[in-house]
């Protein structure tokens, strides 16, 4: 009796040991990320406050040489700023506390070219102290970007100006504590006003700023503070300024170099940094910076332009749904405040974000899972995914690398968003999913995704109404560690209308779903039900502001679309020739974005002249990149003249289009004073790539 005894405990004791031995926790795979990282990654929305000289000049990149007197928000109000932000949901703001101009937003002891210098509060301001107290006194986080290129600067581009960064970076760590997140861009060296110097300097961009000196010392002095760079090596860049990561991205990276040496800010293959790489060599996920509005300094003439919820919602799933971070461009007027139009943009982003999340259809559901991790139900099993903890997670044993789980709602649901989460302390492991519904007593595929990470999300083309769902592991190198799975409605929304003219001048309004009534002004002022029913193209020659939404027969209205046009190209005649075969200069003048001029390779090939069919008087023109996101032929400086009779020509403006290959919006220029003429002729001086300039329109703003 005794021996059986013996024995019966020994068996237990084996069973259990077994036990414990299958319900270790899975081993973490690849790349992991640090703690800091896993803070950011929680945060999904973050803002970044461009503020400074450039919003008084009307300018997206300083030169370095206006009068610091210029500066002088009579009515800043950073509450106003840090409570529209937060309305929209963004968590924490980081702030431009010095562009490329080189102008610090603090009373630096490192340049005279700083706050103190301008007449606000007298020169005894401190913006970014304002801003900062601003965050914490309404709950965001504070993050820092001090430009290390530096166009006022007579030191920049050798060893004296890289010790003035240096402690610039140091002020702005010490004085206005904790910060979230240091900010760091490729805009590295070019023409500047250089102390008067006004000339063009070229630096080494893979050796000059001795990055991992430089970032030493934000470990030193922040060791919580994470750093974004075009390589990390805590956030990368998206690659773009679009908001927008690839379908399949991965957060595992391993920056490579596009001109040999080594991969630093502004020397890294940025195609890359849009996918990352499955098994990258790092953790570094990708945060994706988009303004609010076309640009991201404040700029009148944008008024109105500001995104709409639907079209950040669409951001929002392309970068905070893709393992990543949406950082969101906002900024202020020169009154220092966010206009009426921002604030409402912000409000009602934050809404739909709110209504769409706010409840997870699958709450509630039953669920049975085709295998847990040891039969561990508690710390392992598929209902972990329903729970609102993060890092709680439905596991599998080592060898079942494909399961699935079926989730029986109990009652019909319609959804149009997917939420899938890992728990990424063990790292990303999964490679691909599907999800089907339970339709006619049978599955069927609804969706897939490639990669997950921190939070993948999947936007439906349409509504799905079902009360089974089926979540399919289809591939993975390892046992899963899946931590959520949620179905959402997004609220329906009256389709936006799409405006556009053509070259004759007549104005059309469309949407992509059927819609009761479209309405719109000419005049700047907001449409409403009152406003003119659009039933067919109507002329604009004259150009102005178009704004229209649309309505159901409840009266409901859609977002407002806005659409600034030129004065219409009808009559306008090419007067160039030059250009490649199939694409011709009169693409530039079609009043059509999506076709383009590309003009031959030499030197006076690279500019277009137009008769205008009679004298105007020019108040400003306009150039549209090509917008098929190429950088070849993106003209990033030019000469802009005007003739009355075509032979005699006068230059009516010059310079650059700052920013144009990361952000290729249409840029507007103000002729200062404005000029009158028949003829007007562009001229590329220098191009981002290739050996051609390129233009999608040419337009002209009148009086």
């Amino acid at each position: 009796m005794r021996k059986k005894l013996i024995a019966a405990i020994a068996v237990t004791a084996l069973l259990c040991t077994a036990k414990a031995q299958s319900v270790m926790p899975p081993k973490p795979y690849g790349a992991l990320p640090a703690q800091r990282q896993l803070a950011w990654e929680k945060m999904q929305f973050i803002g970044i406050v461009h503020f400074g000289l450039n919003t008084f000049t009307d300018k997206e990149w300083g030169y370095g040489d206006v009068n610091p007197k210029l500066f002088n928000p009579k009515d800043f109000d950073p509450e106003q700023i840090i409570l529209a932000a937060k309305s929209a949901g963004i968590q924490g703001l980081i702030l431009v506390c010095k562009h490329h101009d080189g102008f610090c937003l603090w009373p630096t002891k490192t340049t005279a070219y700083n706050i103190s210098k301008s007449p606000w509060m007298n020169g005894k301001g401190d913006m970014v102290k304002a801003f900062a107290d601003a965050c914490r006194k309404n709950g965001l986080k504070f993050g820092v970007y001090c430009s290390p290129w530096d166009r006022n600067s007579k030191y920049y581009g050798t060893a004296k100006y890289l010790q003035i960064y240096r402690e610039q970076l140091k002020e702005l760590y010490t004085s206005y504590g904790d910060i979230f997140e240091s900010w760091h861009d490729g805009a590295n060296g070019g023409d500047g006003y250089y102390g008067g110097a006004n000339e063009t300097r070229k630096i080494d961009r893979s050796v000059y700023y001795d990055w991992d000196s430089t970032w030493k010392i934000t470990r030193m002095l922040q060791p919580d503070a994470t750093i974004f760079s075009d390589v990390g090596p805590d956030e990368r860049w998206a690659g773009n300024e679009y908001g927008y990561l690839a379908d399949t991205t991965w957060a595992t990276f391993t920056p490579h170099p596009v001109r040999g040496a080594k991969a630093t800010p502004g020397n890294v293959k940025y195609w890359e940094n849009t996918t990352g790489q499955r098994d990258g060599e790092y953790w570094m996920p990708a945060e994706c910076d988009v303004p609010l509005r076309p640009g991201f300094f404040y700029h009148e003439n944008q008024e109105g332009e500001q995104k709409s919820p639907s079209a950040l919602f669409d951001i929002y799933v392309h970068s905070a749904g893709r393992s990543g971070n949406m950082n969101l461009g906002i900024a202020p007027g020169k009154n220092g405040k966010l206009s009426d139009g921002d604030v409402a943009a912000l409000k009602n982003f934050g809404e739909l974000l709110r209504k769409t999340f706010a409840h997870n259809l699958l709450e509630g559901a039953m669920v049975k899972a085709s295998n847990i991790r040891g039969n561990d139900i508690k710390d392992y099993g598929a209902a972990n995914l329903l729970d609102k903890d993060i890092y709680s997670y439905w596991a599998t044993d080592d060898n079942e690398i494909t399961p699935s789980a079926v989730f029986d709602l109990k009652r019909p649901a319609q959804f149009n968003v997917i939420e899938l989460r890992e728990n990424i302390k063990l790292g990303q492991r999964i490679t691909s999913v599907a999800i089907d519904e339970w339709s006619n007593n049978q599955w069927k595929e609804i969706a897939t995704a490639v990669g997950i990470g921190a939070c993948r999300l999947i936007k439906m083309p349409t509504y799905i109404t079902t009360g089974k769902v089926r979540l399919r592991i289809t591939a993975s190198p390892v046992s899963i560690a899946l931590s959520s799975f949620g179905l959402y409605a997004e609220p329906e929304e009256l389709s936006i209308p799409q405006i556009s003219r053509n070259k004759a001048g007549f104005v059309s309004l469309k949407t992509s779903t059927a819609v009761s009534t479209m309405h719109y002004t000419t005049d700047s002022s907001e449409p409403t039900l009152n406003s003119p029913v659009y039933h067919r193209p109507f002329i604009l020659k004259n150009g102005g502001v178009v704004k229209a939404i649309s309505a159901d027969k409840t009266g409901k209205t859609s977002n407002v679309a806005t659409e600034n046009f030129g004065i219409s190209k009808a009559g306008w005649k090419i007067l160039t020739q030059t250009a490649e075969q199939n694409f011709p200069v009169e693409n530039a003048i079609d009043d059509n974005n999506y076709t383009f001029w590309k003009s031959g390779a030499s030197d006076t090939g690279k500019q277009i002249t137009i008769d205008l069919g009679e004298q105007k008087s020019i108040k400003a023109f306009s150039y549209l990149p090509r917008q098929d996101k190429k950088p070849e032929g993106l003209v990033d400086k030019y000469a802009f003249y005007v003739s009355v009779n075509g032979k005699d020509w006068k230059q009516a403006a010059s310079g650059e289009f700052a920013n144009i290959q990361s952000s290729p919006i249409k840029q507007i220029i103000n002729l200062a004073p404005e000029t009158t003429g028949r003829f007007i002729k562009f001229q590329a001086l220098h191009v981002i790539a290739g050996s051609y300039a390129s233009a999608a329109e040419i337009g002209i703003i009148t009086p």
